[in-house]
């Protein structure tokens, strides 16, 4: 059953869910007058509001309908403005704004005493708007809107702190790699996001433009209803370009190889911004559009799907691996898990890229949805506890942390939940099930790509077991590092220092205000668990991937049924694939997907997680070897080395496209503009001058004279002639 309805009843909190943000954004500046208590209360409730519209849209899933809602928009180009409120969108709707909502409330305490809350507070707010926006769009344009909003609040988010203060910088200060410095300020890394982010930006605009000329519309909807455009531009061998242009839009916004580098500076921002955009929201756009584009250029019938899923589906693989590989050697807790989050997105964009090779789409395009949700969920969980730790140790690297657990009980329980959904640990955890969703769609595929990436999906599951037991081993387990003692240490003799002068009332008198603050300042960094507002948010997102974990099988039969409900009433896709997909190295009589629990990839899911989590145990919870022992070998000594400086990718990235350039381009301008094409000025006007005094010269103002040169001029005339 298909519901579409115009701007009426239930559409209008449809349209309401993205707007109630903006509203809130652009209310912000004016509420924090009032009081920063006011303005806290007022974003947090915004983000609510915006929260419980898009609860009201769950009904739609459970019976099966959809809203389709259209307003007038550019009449002479016949675009209209819509929303599409159907399976697909309200679940990622939901997951956007209840996720969001915890971090707006833990960002309450988090970013306390900031003295540009309201900034903070109207990108934050600007940017679930723009989000939504993405989600709800019922054609590319409208998306794209939200696209390059999402951009602009992640540039402004990720160089919040705009000072550039040392300890607010990414990376080990003083690591250059090939000349490259390996560390990055606030600015520097929001400059670098929005640049690399443009770059597919780019792209999805050449993608979406090369559609309009040819269809004469964005709106997802009449591209399916009229598939002549597609037959145009696939007797133009247009469409497979047009296809993989849109997916560079995604690899752009979810720092997909070789767009990938853009993510680790930027965590330069505050942690409920690598929470809520790079982690659980932005970044996970580009999975939505390709979840939103993928079946409908799936059913298509001139489209031979092939060639843009193989892209996708081996876009994701290479990147899945490569981050988990330098995961694995990484000092800073917020790039591990920023690492992390790109090789998790590489997990779904393999299973949506699967799903299009396959003889079972629904499985692979479940799989991967199914992830993207438990994904969302347990790594925004992981950045707040990481935040956490960060408020109160003051520093972001793991080597200046250990032996936590007593001193933030709740945050060792909480993310060490979060961390076993993320390295997959069997049966109680979402991340389990959705890790193996994807591992039985690969296998089950009917094609040897499906093998080729399973192998590579087992061990890049192998390595997010081991790094994940390595940051919680590093940060909660051992002996307290230096720094942290040292932090204890000077806590104790400041509260001792304090506690001496309280009895006297003249020593207390001549402590200066620069004295107060510095005490101010230590107390706060004593080690103790963080407030309640904080620590209750990551508890309630960490607590529902087990939860959803004791269930998972019956959770994912659920999302399997929705979707295939889903993608048979919108695309005409089936539980097995039509006869129009050509793709040779699909086996048209693959056997259907077995029912129940794939026995291969349950058996691989545990072999992985046994086989991570044991190493990162051994090494860093138990500590039975050090991990120092890689130096005594060379060759693991170079690896570890060849990790660590990321591949030299982003080596690579700068001289190709930032120092090479810039030195060519000085060479022009110092060869040719500065001497060619700043030359022609005064070349001219010397030339020129120098000719008018030679006219001048023959300006006498004798008539003899004239008449003697007309005289010549005549007899030179005739000379020519007779000749």
């Amino acid at each position: 059953m298909v519901e579409s309805i115009g701007f009426e009843g239930i559409a209008i909190n449809a349209w309401l869910v993205w707007i109630v943000p903006f509203i809130g954004a652009a209310l912000i500046p004016a509420l924090a007058k009032k009081s920063i208590r006011f303005s806290n209360m007022s974003a947090v409730g915004f983000a609510i509001i915006s929260a419980l519209l898009a609860a009201t849209l769950i009904p739609i899933v459970v019976s099966g309908s959809e809203i389709h809602s259209q307003i007038p928009w550019i009449p002479t180009l016949n675009i209209k403005a819509g929303i599409l409120a159907d399976p697909l969108s309200v679940i990622m709707t939901n997951l956007v704004a209840w996720i969001c909502s915890l971090i707006i409330i833990y960002s309450v305490g988090y970013m306390h005493g900031d003295r540009d809350l309201t900034r903070y507070w109207f990108f934050m707010l600007f940017f679930i708007g723009s989000m939504q926006l993405i989600v709800l769009s019922d054609n590319l344009l409208m998306v794209f809107f939200g696209w390059e909003g999402v951009g602009f609040a992640s540039y402004a988010l990720i160089g919040f702190w705009y000072a550039d203060r040392k300890k607010d910088y990414v990376g080990r200060e003083g690591h250059i790699v090939r000349g490259i410095a390996m560390w990055a300020s606030p600015t520097h890394a929001g400059i670098k996001a929005f640049l690399m982010t443009r770059a597919g930006d780019v792209m999805m605009l050449s993608g979406m433009f090369l559609i309009f000329m040819h269809a004469g519309t964005f709106g997802f909807k009449e591209l399916l209803a009229d598939q002549t455009w597609a037959h145009n531009m696939m007797e133009q061998n247009l469409l497979v370009p047009a296809a993989i242009l849109l997916f560079g839009g995604a690899i752009g916004k979810s720092a997909q190889f070789p767009l990938n580098e853009w993510l680790l500076e930027a965590m330069t921002g505050p942690t409920p911004v690598s929470a809520l955009i790079h982690a659980a929201t932005m970044v996970k756009a580009g999975v939505f559009l390709v979840a939103r584009i993928g079946p409908l250029f799936f059913a298509l019938a001139a489209f031979d799907a092939a060639a843009f899923f193989e892209v996708v589906a081996w876009i994701g693989a290479i990147t899945a691996f490569l981050l988990a590989t330098q995961a694995i050697v990484n000092p800073e807790i917020k790039k591990v898990l920023a690492y992390s989050t790109g090789s998790q997105i590489g997990y779904m964009m393999m299973a949506l890229g699967i799903a299009g090779l396959s003889t079972q789409f629904v499985d692979g395009y479940t799989a991967g949805f199914f992830h993207l949700m438990s994904h969302a969920m347990f790594k925004a969980s992981l950045f707040m506890a990481a935040g956490a730790i960060l408020h109160v140790v003051g520093s972001r690297f793991m080597t200046d942390m250990g032996g936590l657990r007593k001193n933030m009980n709740k945050t060792f329980i909480f993310m060490l939940l979060s961390g076993l959904s993320l390295a997959g640990a069997p049966l109680i955890t979402s991340g389990f099930w959705s890790k193996d969703a994807i591992f039985a769609a690969l296998l089950e595929s009917g094609t040897s790509t499906g093998i080729s990436l399973f192998f590579i999906a087992f061990i890049v599951a192998i390595m997010t077991a081991f790094y994940t037991f390595r940051m919680v081993g590093m940060v909660f387990f051992g002996t307290k590092s230096k720094h942290i003692q040292t932090i204890e240490q000077n806590s104790f003799n400041k509260s001792q220092y304090v506690s001496s002068i309280s009895s006297d009332p003249t020593d207390e008198q001549r402590l200066k205000p620069d004295h107060e603050n510095s005490l101010k300042h230590d107390s706060k960094h004593q080690i103790h668990e963080v407030k309640a507002v904080m620590w209750v948010p990551f508890a309630i997102l960490a607590v529902s991937t087990v939860l959803i974990g004791l269930v998972g099988f019956i959770f994912e039969e659920e999302i399997h049924s929705i979707m295939a409900s889903y993608l048979s009433s919108s695309f005409g896709i089936g539980e097995t694939i039509s006869t129009h997909n050509s793709a040779t190295n699909i086996k048209q009589n693959a056997s259907p997907t077995t029912e129940g629990l794939n026995p291969i990839a349950l058996l691989s899911s545990f072999v992985a997680f046994g086989i991570g989590s044991g190493l990162g145990i051994f090494f860093y919870i138990i500590r039975k070897k050090d991990p120092e022992i890689i130096s005594k070998y060379p060759v693991l000594k170079q690896t570890w080395l060849f990790l660590y400086n990321r591949w030299y990718l982003n080596s690579f990235l700068y001289w190709g496209f930032v120092k090479i350039p810039l030195r060519l381009y000085k060479l022009i301008w110092l060869y040719f503009e500065n001497i060619i094409a700043q030359g022609i000025n005064p070349a001219l006007q010397y030339s020129m001058s120098f000719m008018s005094k030679w006219v001048k010269y023959t300006q006498t103002g004798v008539t003899q004279t004239y008449l003697f040169v007309f005289a010549a001029g005549i007899i030179v005339v005739l000379i020519m002639l007779y000749l």
